[in-house]
């Protein structure tokens, strides 16, 4: 399979997921705006979805995909099928017993998440029953990750990148037509989450079947936990757990602080990540999805070179795209937020506070996705110890930055994007100097000139977004029609300006080509 190929495929269906989840980002915006509903849905939702980058798509998935890519490469069809089985009967066993503590402890989860709240008694009681509604999100995707990496291990990458697109349209069916049936309207928000993570869920099923691979559960849960494979996903799975979730602790942490900043600080925050999980999702994402088994591969057979040749591949894709989506975020972030979201309750104060985040956060979007490529690297080897130990000291800067920032600066909510932001380059940084010093990587010919011709490329377009754009101020001004007119030839403008560069200093899109690991 070709990986251009294959990134395009889950990079389009990720765009459509993105585009329906600015449709909900609108709705919900123009009918709750940015305020006390909103702030305890977010931080309501951001508990479960934060255990589920955490654990499905973050521990699970790096621990998973590597075991099951050697059986599948290595094992007998029915040895890796009983892999499959037993870990499918764990999984839903202890996903069972978390989800039933969630529940039972939401009081204390939201206290511990958001203590600013306890100040309002109708906020906290509100967070609350949101966060029990929500909370069985984090079982339905677990099992969606299961699905998922059995698909991708597969080179099924289509299906798991448009799962999302459920969530979403639950999301918006539930907001525009279920929220007069809710008391208060906010909680068809809460069950909203809860449909879209069962609507995931059942989609997967065809699929597993047409392949042979969808789960049978065991009664026997014991001999499923003595299976050699399980136990070392699970051991592998204890250090991927905190390699993996340094961004979303520190979103959980920086929830905390925000929680004690002005009314809609928490909202801020969210519309501002909701815009630079665009590009990560479309590129960090989707790259670290299709990097995985190859280089999983390549280390089952001991194809070193090969192995080094895809991540030189990833690390140059991610600054190709990675750079320009970066400034023109930044550059953009105002028109980007008044098109988007000053509509109805949203107010001009929100899009102006929303733009500090979004500028902020534009700072660490590079390292971000870089993190996404250059972790694999280490994951696919089955080495988690020393992401491990890069991850604890970027979890560490960021909560120093978080207290210089915020009590020292005076930057509010937006020091707390930028906290984040500089913590992802940082660990970006690390791991690639600890794939340098273990011999895991070197980069192949052509850096300098590659890193001069994209570094021309971008000033191009910034210049360009900068002269078309105008003045922010005017964006305010402009009525919902001018605005989007307006943002529909400027995006355009940038990406032509960025790509005609690159063509005429002799990029083409041949030199990107390259054939997944067999």
């Amino acid at each position: 399979m070709n990986l251009l190929r294959a990134l395009a495929t889950v990079s389009a269906m990720t765009l459509l997921s993105r585009i329906l989840g600015f449709v909900r980002d609108f709705v919900i915006a123009r009918a709750f705006g940015a305020g006390v509903a909103t702030d305890a849905f977010f931080v309501a939702f951001k508990l479960p979805n934060l255990l589920r980058r955490m654990f499905a798509e973050g521990a699970f998935s790096q621990a998973f995909v590597p075991i099951l890519g050697q059986y599948q490469n290595n094992a007998p069809a029915e040895e890796t099928r009983r892999l499959v089985d037993h870990v499918a009967t764990v999984l839903s066993l202890a996903l069972f017993v978390i989800t039933a503590i969630g529940i039972a402890a939401a009081p204390f989860l939201v206290w511990i998440s958001a203590p600013g709240f306890s100040a309002d008694a109708g906020k906290f009681e509100l967070t609350v029953a949101l966060t029990r509604i929500t909370f069985p999100y984090i079982l339905f995707m677990s099992l969606v990750a299961l699905a998922g990496g059995i698909l991708n291990t597969w080179s099924r990458f289509a299906l798991p990148a448009l799962t999302p697109t459920l969530l979403n349209l639950a999301f918006i069916g539930m907001a525009l037509f279920a929220t007069p049936y809710f008391d208060p309207p906010v909680l068809a928000l809460g069950w909203a989450v809860f449909l879209g993570g069962l609507l995931q869920l059942a989609i997967q099923i065809p699929a597993l079947k047409k392949i042979a691979m969808l789960p049978r559960l065991r009664l026997n849960w014991r001999a499923a936990w003595a299976d050699p494979g399980v136990r070392r996903i699970v051991a592998l799975m204890g250090p991927a757990l905190i390699g993996v979730s340094v961004a979303q602790v520190s979103l959980l942490i920086n929830t905390v602080f925000a929680s004690f900043l002005a009314h809609g600080s928490v909202s801020w925050l969210y519309y501002a990540d909701r815009l630079m999980e665009f590009p990560s999702g479309l590129l960090g994402a989707a790259l670290g999805t299709i990097l995985l088994p190859s280089l999983s591969r390549c280390h089952a057979r001991g194809d070193g070179q090969e192995y080094a040749r895809l991540l030189d591949w990833g690390l140059r894709l991610t600054l190709l795209l990675a750079l320009p989506a970066a400034v023109g975020l930044a550059l953009l972030a105002a028109p980007l937020i008044a098109t988007l979201f000053y509509h109805g309750a949203f107010s001009a104060a929100d899009v102006l506070a929303t733009r500090q985040a979004l500028v902020a956060y534009a700072v660490g979007l590079t390292g971000l996705i870089l993190v996404k490529v250059l972790a694999p690297g280490f994951y696919a080897r089955q080495n988690v110890r020393t992401p491990v130990r890069i991850a604890l000291v970027a979890l560490f800067a960021t909560q120093l930055m978080n207290a210089v920032f915020i009590f020292g600066c005076q930057l509010g909510h937006a020091g707390l994007a930028l906290s984040i932001s500089l913590a992802a380059c940082l660990n970006a940084a690390l791991l690639y100097r600890g794939l340098r010093r273990h011999g895991i990587y070197a980069p192949l010919p052509g850096w300098p000139s590659f890193l001069l011709k994209l570094a021309a490329a971008v000033a191009v377009m910034a210049v360009a977004l900068w002269f078309g754009m105008g003045e922010e101020s005017a964006w305010l001004q402009k009525n919902a029609l001018d605005r989007t007119i307006h943002l529909s030839w400027l995006a355009p403008l940038g990406a032509t300006a960025y790509f005609a560069t690159l063509w005429l200093l002799g990029f083409r899109l041949r030199d990107f080509r390259r054939r997944a690991a067999d």
